[in-house]
């Protein structure tokens, strides 16, 4: 991802995530939420792509997040390459009062890491912790499926907003986290004159160090 070197500009960081998971497990609901505090308790399932533009502000930056939403449905299947493109981050989202959603995941995991062109920050999603009474999918299980696969674990309700701002925020300041490192390494390059990543203009986050860098997580990032 590209950042300005001139610090008056505001939109110093654009972030793209994508949410990923089966068809409805709430994933534009979280969006809802997360975006413009709504919910739609009747909505339909997403025909194509949406996304929407979330600002942060992070250490005094301004960090946008530009979040991509998707059904779920196999015959929408055709659009992953140009969907996962460029994505950095990912909110892997299951219904915890459906376990075949649950049992969804690793197929999720197995796409995302086929079709994103490098490694991406996720967090596992259990939405819907609303539903206590029809939950099929405890809170244990899904600590243990994060930590097999080192992803960040939340569960969430869209309906009652519980964790919804802070799964998305703890995916965007990963991301922030990890890219601020590679600057400063760059920036301890440069002071030995080897040239930034893209002549100062781009960072590019990949390799061992960064799964290194997520403090234990098996994640990674990297910008484009």
């Amino acid at each position: 991802m590209a950042f300005n070197n001139d610090e008056e500009k505001s939109d110093d960081y654009l972030f793209k995530i994508v949410l990923i998971g089966d068809s409805a497990v709430g994933k534009s609901n979280l969006l809802a939420r997360y975006a413009r505090d709504e919910f739609y308790p009747n909505s339909k399932s997403t025909i194509g792509v949406e996304f929407q533009t979330q600002k942060m502000d992070i250490d005094g930056k301004e960090v946008k997040a530009q979040i991509w939403d998707t059904a779920g449905q196999e015959r929408f299947r055709a659009v992953t390459s140009a969907y996962y493109r460029g994505a950095v981050g990912a909110l892997l989202v299951y219904d915890v009062s459906r376990r075949q959603t649950f049992d969804s995941i690793h197929r999720w995991l197995n796409e995302l890491q086929t079709h994103s062109d490098m490694n991406v920050v996720t967090i596992l999603v259990g939405n819907k912790s609303d539903l206590k009474d029809a939950r099929e999918v405890s809170t244990a299980e899904g600590k243990a499926l994060a930590e097999e696969n080192g992803l960040f674990f939340m569960e969430t309700s869209a309906l009652d907003s519980s964790n919804v701002v802070a799964a998305f925020q703890t995916v965007v300041k990963e991301i922030y986290n990890i890219l601020s490192r590679k600057v400063l390494i760059s920036q301890e390059f440069n002071k030995h004159d080897v040239p930034l990543v893209g002549n100062g203009k781009t960072v590019v986050l990949q390799g061992e160090e960064d799964q290194d860098s997520l403090q234990g997580q098996k994640k990674g990032c990297c910008s484009s």
